[in-house]
C-alpha cells in the first residue's frame, strides 16, 4: 500500500510532477515517484511551446528511463545516484519509481561555498571518469540540454551576430574532442543532494545524460553556483581540482595529461556554447556576464 505524502516539485512545462509516497509493508519507508504527463503541455515560462520543444522534451524522459534502467547501477558511491526500483507507462503517462535520497543526502541548497563546490565537482569527476568512451545508443548521442542540433528556435533569436556565425564551429571543437564520456548534462546546484555534514552529495535529473566532453559539466556547474566575480577568482584552483580528482579516479589506460590539456582548452568554448543558448533562449539572463562574455570574446579570437 502507498500513499503520496509530498509534491516535490512539479515539472517543468507542466509535464508532471515528482512526489514522494509513502509506503506500508515494504523494505523502503518511503520513495520517489516521477510522474511524466506526455500530453503536450502549454505552459513554458519562456513561452517556447513548439513542436520542437514538445519533442526533445518526449525524448529526455525516455533517455532518463533508458539511464536509470541500463548505465544507473555503474555508478559508484563517489558518484552516487538514487537507486532504480521501477518504471510503468501506460497510454501518453509515465512513472519513475527512485529511492528516496533524503536519508542520506537530506538537504538542498542555493548557495555554497568553495568546500561544497568541491564535493560537487569531485562527484563530477568520478562520474565522467566511470564512463569514458561509452557507447550511448539509448542515451543522447550528444548530452547537455543546450546542445545547439536541438535547440534551433533558440538559435534563430540569436542577436550575437558573430557567436551566431560560430555556434557550429564551437559545438564541432566540443564533439570532435578526442577525450569523450557521458556528460550529466544539467549538473546545476538544484540538482546536486547534499548529506548532513556538506561532505557528500548525490545527484539526480538525468533526462539530458549523454556523451561529450566532461567540462561542459564543469563550466555549466560552476557557472550555476558561483558568481562571475567568483567564477574569474576561483577558476583556477577550481579546475585543478577537478583534474586532480579526475586523474584519481581514472582506472582506464588514458593518458591523463593529454586528457586534461585538451579539456582545459574546452573550458572556454564549453562556457561560450552555454552563453550561445542563453542569448537565444532569455538574452536578459544574468548568467550573460563579463566572465562569460570574457569567454566568448576569447573563442572568438580564437576562431578568426
Amino acid at each position: 500500500m502507498c500513499k503520496e505524502v509530498e509534491i516535490i516539485q512539479e515539472l517543468w512545462s507542466g509535464y508532471g510532477k515528482i512526489s514522494r509516497y509513502k509506503l506500508s509493508h515494504s523494505a523502503f519507508e518511503t520513495v520517489v515517484v516521477k510522474n511524466i504527463s506526455l500530453n503536450e503541455a502549454s505552459n513554458h515560462p519562456r513561452g517556447w511551446n513548439t513542436d520542437t520543444s514538445h519533442l526533445r522534451k518526449i525524448k529526455s524522459y525516455k533517455v532518463e528511463t533508458n539511464w536509470y534502467k541500463n548505465w544507473n547501477q555503474l555508478c559508484n558511491n563517489n558518484c552516487s545516484t538514487p537507486y532504480f526500483l521501477g518504471s510503468y507507462s501506460e497510454g501518453k503517462n509515465q512513472w519513475l519509481i527512485l529511492e528516496d535520497l533524503n536519508r542520506k543526502y537530506p538537504l538542498r541548497k542555493q548557495e555554497i561555498g568553495l568546500a561544497e563546490v568541491k564535493v560537487c565537482l569531485k562527484w563530477l569527476a568520478n562520474f565522467h571518469a566511470t564512463f569514458f568512451n561509452q557507447k550511448t545508443k539509448d542515451l543522447w548521442q550528444i548530452g547537455t540540454y543546450w546542445h545547439l542540433e536541438t535547440r534551433p528556435d533558440e538559435f534563430e533569436k540569436i542577436e550575437h551576430k558573430e557567436l551566431k556565425e560560430k555556434a557550429y564551429l564551437i559545438d564541432k571543437k566540443l564533439n570532435n574532442c578526442k577525450y569523450q564520456t557521458l556528460v550529466h548534462g544539467d549538473a546545476k546546484l538544484a540538482n546536486f543532494c547534499f548529506s548532513e555534514t556538506g561532505k557528500s552529495v548525490a545527484a539526480v535529473d538525468f533526462q539530458y545524460v549523454g556523451a561529450g566532453c566532461g567540462i561542459k559539466d564543469v563550466a555549466y556547474f560552476l557557472g550555476s553556483c558561483l558568481s562571475e566575480t567568483d567564477c574569474e577568482q576561483y577558476e583556477k584552483l577550481l579546475l585543478d581540482y577537478y583534474f586532480s580528482k579526475l586523474q584519481e579516479a581514472v582506472k582506464q589506460k588514458i593518458d591523463i595529461k593529454e586528457l586534461e590539456e585538451e579539456w582545459r582548452n574546452m573550458y572556454a568554448y564549453a562556457c561560450a556554447d552555454f552563453t550561445r543558448f542563453l542569448l537565444g533562449w532569455m538574452p536578459a539572463h544574468q548568467k550573460i556576464n563579463k566572465y562569460n562574455l570574457k569567454k566568448v570574446n576569447f573563442v572568438l579570437a580564437k576562431l578568426k
